[in-house]
């Protein structure tokens, strides 16, 4: 029987699994219900099972048949994010203001289920390891297991991660050798004007003005500094500034993001938000202060490994099912920093079409849980044997 196949049988199961996590959403370091119902599953399936890295992580050991030396690694994310869900699904949210809006419910299951196949068959030589992590969604749950020492105590000689495309089209594994997905920091604009009368304007230092025009400024980075054939994107989006009707503020805060996928138009679009900081201080007399956070790396998928997972989605799914070589993404995933210290792939498997990533609306298709758990399970399988 094959992994997809006999996966099919327990699929009810699995879909009542993600159906429960969906309905106890619980955000980035704080997945102790998430990370706990993993681990106790995992310990029934007869899998050695390692809590508490980077905080709530937890990681799973399974030996096949034999220990030929090869070690291979699979990883899902297990948290949420802080979104009111407006789905009325009956397993919806329990938990006010936090939802699983990005499928990661789902992937954790395929994983959970991965696990319980290759638990089950054992139909592999080396060793299996199962990586639930915390806080991916920019709180850097990847680094706190690497800091934690996740591929000393657990190494592997690869490593693997899936994550779910509403976009569609249904089925389909997308995948590319290199970057796939986008490098990204996160910036933190404060503007300290000189608060007034909102009838005199002439006392003050208007944060709001220098925050308008600031804002528009940054899209010249892109524009008319970066490259035009080297991708970009610089975003802001929050800006956040007084309280009254008839008050000037004293102070403006600009929020958002920079995605790219080269170092050097990485460092020049930090380096144009600073010198541009400095001049509008100077225009309009304000203090401008600047904080950006490396948050993602570029996600860069090895080619040995990008070439494996391909040929497993082929093999599952038909020719006609896998892109080997798609469109990169300027979406970012701290996998990224996983694959820097090992060799790795990362790829999307597309659902039914509907509501997108990280919207109130969303939810993660259950039709992809047995193809994303076999899809793993076999990697287990062919790349211990490489």
């Amino acid at each position: 029987m094959s992994p997809l196949d006999r996966i099919k049988t327990y699929a009810d199961e699995l879909t009542a699994l993600r159906h429960d996590i969906h309905a106890h959403p619980e955000l980035g370091f704080e997945e102790v219900r998430t990370s706990g119902v993993v681990a106790d599953l995992l310990q029934g399936y007869g899998i050695e099972v390692h809590r508490g890295l980077g905080g709530t992580g937890v990681v799973g050991v399974l030996k096949g048949r034999s220990d030929n030396g090869r070690r291979i690694g699979l990883r899902a994310e297990m948290d949420a994010l802080p979104i009111e869900e407006a789905t009325n699904l009956p397993y919806r949210s329990t938990v006010p203001g936090k939802m699983h809006a990005c499928g990661h419910d789902g992937h954790t299951t395929m994983l959970v289920g991965a696990a319980r196949y290759l638990a089950e068959t054992r139909d592999f030589d080396g060793t299996a390891v199962f990586v639930f992590q915390p806080a991916e969604e920019g709180l850097g749950g990847a680094r706190a297991m690497l800091k934690d020492g996740l591929f000393q105590k657990f190494p592997v000689d690869e490593i693997y991660g899936l994550h779910n495309s509403p976009n569609g089209p249904h089925g389909r594994l997308r995948t590319r050798p290199g970057p796939i997905m986008a490098a990204a920091d996160f910036f933190d604009i404060r503007i300290i004007g000189r608060g007034a009368h909102a009838a005199e304007p002439q006392r003050g230092i208007d944060p709001i003005v220098v925050a308008t025009a600031f804002a528009q400024a940054m899209q010249s980075i892109v524009s008319r500094n970066a490259d035009p054939l080297k991708s970009c994107v610089v975003s802001v989006t929050q800006i956040h500034a007084g309280a009254a009707y008839n008050v000037i503020p004293e102070s403006a805060h600009l929020a958002g993001t920079i995605r790219t996928f080269d170092h050097a138009i990485r460092t020049l679009a930090s380096e144009r938000i600073r010198e541009l900081a400095k001049g509008y201080a100077a225009a309009y007399g304000a203090e401008i202060q600047v904080e950006i956070q490396d948050v993602f790396s570029v996600l860069e998928n090895s080619a040995e490994q990008a070439a494996a997972a391909a040929e497993v989605a082929t093999e599952l799914f038909g020719q006609d099912k896998v892109e080997a070589d798609c469109t990169p993404r300027m979406g970012s995933e701290d996998f990224a920093d996983m694959v820097m210290a090992v060799p790795g792939a990362y790829a999307w498997l597309g659902g039914t079409p509907g509501p997108g990533l990280h919207n109130a609306s969303y939810n993660f298709d259950d039709s992809l849980i047995p193809l994303g758990s076999a899809y793993l399970a076999r990697l287990v399988e062919r790349r211990t044997a490489a």
